[in-house]
């Protein structure tokens, strides 16, 4: 055989087996989500960066500045809006979405929810789904008499056991539940230290006014949800245990300086960092003896970058408090918000008043070199290694 045909066939033979050899080799989760990134026009990348109640999506709901609907709705829970309708699909072709968050009154019962979840997933953006299940006051599901689910007095009622082992039972259960419900992510626990009396809106959803009950306790919920098949998130960054007002309506802040957060609140956040926790949830208090302003934490860059990210080296995704929230709403535009957020660092914004508008508005500010598309890159890049992780 001549030696110019033996070299073809040799050739032919190694690219075959080269061939062959591809086809088995993996792909790694770090390629993938890059690949998956490459492939992504800006606004499917802003997209993943929004999680929504389902009324953001239906249009004809027209909501005001302090936080409600307009006149003729006076209460979103009455609108009980529970099955994606093609008002809110026609939105969704224009406006995708990485996640919805259901609260108690789009929750009617078993049945329903069999049929609502699966509507959602196929919507643009392919959402995960959410939910504040804390468990105590605060468990859409839990206290909902239709679900036949064990039911919790509160999370201080677990810390004052003493045994973190029934923290991860509590976690564990409501994890159960809601991965066979089809939810892929629980807002909780939280992770707060209840160390002031006159506190109104945390209480007894914290463990301990004690850090070093609370953080425990904390950790082996996270790791009951994780067994669960549900991503845990700790709450509400720095901390919303030493305030009185209630975020919900209006300013609230703490006055406690950094050091004296670290003793304190930052003991229960070290350690759900240091466990692993992929999601860490803003509070829009302000903390004017760490930031020097009375800006929400949520907005500040100082807290965000500066505290969480460099100081205790939190590299997950940081996605804040809902947007429509009163101490929001009463100081920023929905598209001021949103921008405002993401340029201190927030991976996730959550919940914000007029979806649209914000949705908008960040794509805008990436348009005019406000916000770098690379900024925006760096939150796709860790919602997507967390989705993910958690694919069903």
């Amino acid at each position: 055989m001549k030696l110019w045909m033996l070299a073809t066939i040799l050739t032919s033979c190694g690219l075959v087996m080269l061939n062959s050899c591809s086809k088995d080799i993996d792909v790694s989760p770090a390629d993938e989500v890059e690949s998956q990134l490459k492939g992504m026009t800006l606004r499917e990348k802003v997209g993943q960066m929004f999680y929504v109640r389902p009324e953001c999506l239906d249009t004809t709901i027209h909501f005001n500045r302090s936080g409600g609907v307009d006149e003729s709705v006076d209460d979103i829970t009455k609108i009980r809006l529970q099955a994606v309708n093609e008002t809110m699909r026609g939105v969704n072709g224009k406006y995708p979405v990485g996640g919805i968050i259901l609260y108690a009154h789009n929750i009617e019962d078993e049945a329903q929810l069999a049929r609502f979840i699966p509507e959602i997933r196929a919507l643009n953006g392919s959402p995960l789904l959410c939910i504040d299940e804390e468990g105590g006051r605060v468990a859409r599901i839990g206290r909902n008499s239709n679900f036949k689910v064990k039911t919790y007095e509160s999370m201080g009622a677990i810390g004052a056991t003493g045994d973190p082992k029934n923290a991860y039972e509590c976690g564990n259960t409501i994890g159960t539940y809601l991965h066979r419900y089809g939810f892929d992510i629980d807002f909780a626990p939280v992770a707060d230290v209840n160390t002031n009396p006159e506190n109104i809106v945390i209480g007894a959803r914290a463990f301990s006014d004690n850090p070093e009950i609370a953080a425990p306790m904390v950790t082996n919920y996270l790791q009951g949800l994780k067994d669960a098949g549900v991503v845990g998130c700790i709450k509400h960054f720095p901390g919303h245990g030493d305030t009185k007002a209630d975020t919900h309506f209006g300013y609230a802040s703490s006055q406690k300086t950094w050091g004296e957060m670290l003793s304190c609140e930052m003991v229960t956040f070290k350690a759900g960092i240091q466990w692993g926790c992929q999601l860490i949830m803003t509070a829009h208090i302000s903390a004017p003896k760490v930031t020097g302003s009375d800006i929400p934490s949520t907005m500040s860059s100082v807290i965000l970058q500066d505290k969480l990210r460099r100081e205790l080296g939190y590299q997950n995704i940081i996605i804040t408090d809902a947007m429509e929230m009163g101490a929001i709403t009463q100081q920023y535009s929905n598209g001021e918000a949103a921008v405002g957020c993401i340029k201190a660092g927030v991976d996730i914004v959550l919940g914000p008043q007029v979806f649209t508008e914000a949705f908008d508005a960040v794509v805008k500010a990436v348009e005019t070199g406000e916000i770098t598309e690379q900024r925006i890159d760096e939150s796709v890049r860790r919602i997507l290694k967390m989705k993910q992780s958690i694919r069903r």
